[in-house]
């Protein structure tokens, strides 16, 4: 019997071979009526787009990531809510939305203290660390909305991503000399050493208890506490890169295997 044919809108899977690529059309009239066709028969539909998850699963079509893994993507201001809904552990967090921020700001943080945009920002672009009255006004114009943590003196963290229901890689992200960022955009150097499995726990319960089934979790350690730090549905592949890990022919495989 062929195998029924799986199909993706978004790029994310293009290099499979097991996986045809539509792309994403706002206007559902662009598709080909094949295209169409497809859309409509196919059990499961693979990075749908945030345009088109909720309306699949509105139709009760089956999607992968899923919904919930849209919804959060490159939110923090939700991410943040849901970890205290989930009493996940996570830094001291707020978000400051009045005109006079910058006041309310300083009557709950001491410098020096993370800020961060919101929405929309990742790989550590967007991250500032906030040390006295003038970097606090220089990022207080960048945005309507603040978003603030609290500050951990920390030298790493643990990236852990998880696909399907499972841990499928791992590996701290070490930050380099003068940097308070531990992307590997900013320098930061992957080890695969020592990895925790009450962080690897941690993060597999809390890509559960959030409904995320593709997802980064960053994960740190201070004062022999483990905080989740945010969820990133647009993970970098360096970390497999360096592990030997080929991130599409395990795709392939979990997609063949009905894993995902």
């Amino acid at each position: 019997m062929k195998p029924p044919t799986v199909i993706a809108l978004e790029a994310r899977l293009k290099p499979c071979r097991n996986v045809i690529t539509l792309g994403v059309h706002p206007n559902f009239s662009d598709y080909t009526t094949e295209e169409k066709s497809l859309i409509s028969n196919s059990d499961r539909i693979y990075y749908p787009s945030s345009f088109y998850a909720d309306m699949f699963a509105a139709m009760g079509k089956k999607i992968f990531p899923s919904v919930h893994t849209y919804r959060f993507a490159q939110d923090k201001i939700k991410q943040t809510a849901l970890f205290k809904l989930r009493k996940i552990p996570h830094p001291a967090t707020r978000t400051f939305y009045a005109r006079t921020k910058r006041e309310k700001i300083l009557s709950y943080f001491s410098f020096p203290f993370i800020a961060k945009i919101p929405r929309g920002s990742a790989l550590g672009r967007g991250v500032f660390l906030i040390c006295n009255q003038e970097a606090l006004e220089q990022y207080c114009n960048l945005t309507k909305v603040a978003y603030i943590q609290q500050y951990l003196p920390i030298d790493r963290d643990l990236r852990v991503v998880i696909i399907g229901h499972r841990i499928v890689h791992a590996y701290w992200r070490i930050n380099a000399p003068g940097e308070f960022r531990s992307n590997v955009e900013h320098g930061a150097k992957i080890t695969f050493d020592d990895i925790p499995e009450k962080a690897l726990a941690l993060a597999l319960d809390t890509a559960k208890g959030c409904g995320w089934n593709d997802v980064g979790i960053d994960i740190c350690e201070h004062q022999n506490q483990f905080y989740v730090l945010e969820a990133n549905m647009k993970y970098g592949k360096a970390g497999f890169k360096q592990a030997g890990l080929d991130y599409y022919q395990m795709m392939e495989a979990m997609i063949r295997n009905g894993e995902i």
